[in-house]
């Protein structure tokens, strides 16, 4: 909670910080804030008395009479402003692409990041962080993979077709595939620099399809080269 003992006498050690502290009106007919500083109880602890816990965090400012009132308003909306956010979704990569082969193992992987928002909600300045916890990868022939806590990671060219990567995918067809990567991120929120406080609720995100063209090889003994013989067998001057 946000004690407001920061400038008072009493029980509090006061914080030399809040002397020095300003909080003018935030709008032409808004009220000065009040300095306070957060502090933090265990959940077991029924009505703490909060003089007794050390601050977490502050000083700082808080424009309501009511701060514990404000801390609950902001909990009730803070998942829907979460999935507001302009979170980027990140990419979904493929190695090989945009080809690949049928029956070899197609690498694929996410470049998500964490990312964070500053935001003023009721009249406070919020902090959220959204983390990406887990991905769901659609190959596009009708199997998923996930949701896994697994990103997947680039590996080199020379083993594409012959390193299988907990995020890859054979496929047993030719053709063209639509695949995409679903990420659910995860959030946490803090209210004038408080502690961190985890949202109730994901936000998912979905990449937009990307084509994979799936091929197939053929093998064949020939005794020349294309440089040799460019009308030889599996070369560009060959005849169907």
């Amino acid at each position: 909670m946000a004690d407001t003992h920061c400038r008072a006498d009493g029980p509090d050690t006061k914080d030399p910080g809040c002397d020095a502290l300003e909080c003018p009106a935030t709008t032409p007919d808004g009220q000065e804030g009040t300095p306070v500083i957060w502090k933090e109880a265990p959940k077991a602890i029924t009505n703490p008395g909060w003089t007794d816990w050390i601050p977490v965090s502050g000083p700082t400012c808080l424009y309501d009479t009511e701060p514990e009132n404000v801390l609950a308003n902001i909990a009730a909306r803070i998942l829907n402003d979460f999935r507001q956010l302009p979170v980027n979704p990140g990419t979904l990569e493929a190695q090989p692409f945009p080809h690949t082969l049928k029956g070899g193992p197609t690498n694929f992987y996410a470049t998500t990041t964490e990312q964070a928002f500053d935001l003023t909600i009721l009249g406070q300045t919020v902090h959220l962080t959204a983390t990406p916890a887990s991905y769901t990868y659609t190959f596009g022939d009708g199997t998923n993979l996930g949701p896994t806590p697994a990103a997947g990671y680039p590996i080199p060219e020379s083993d594409w077709l012959s390193n299988t990567t907990r995020t890859s995918h054979s496929y047993t067809e030719t053709g063209n595939y639509q695949t995409t990567l679903t990420t659910s991120f995860t959030g946490t929120y803090s209210v004038n620099n408080g502690p961190p406080l985890p949202i109730n609720g994901t936000l998912d995100l979905t990449t937009p399809a990307k084509t994979l063209h799936v091929w197939k090889t053929q093998r064949a003994l020939v005794a020349d080269t294309c440089q040799q013989n460019p009308n030889s067998w599996g070369c560009p001057g060959a005849k169907d």
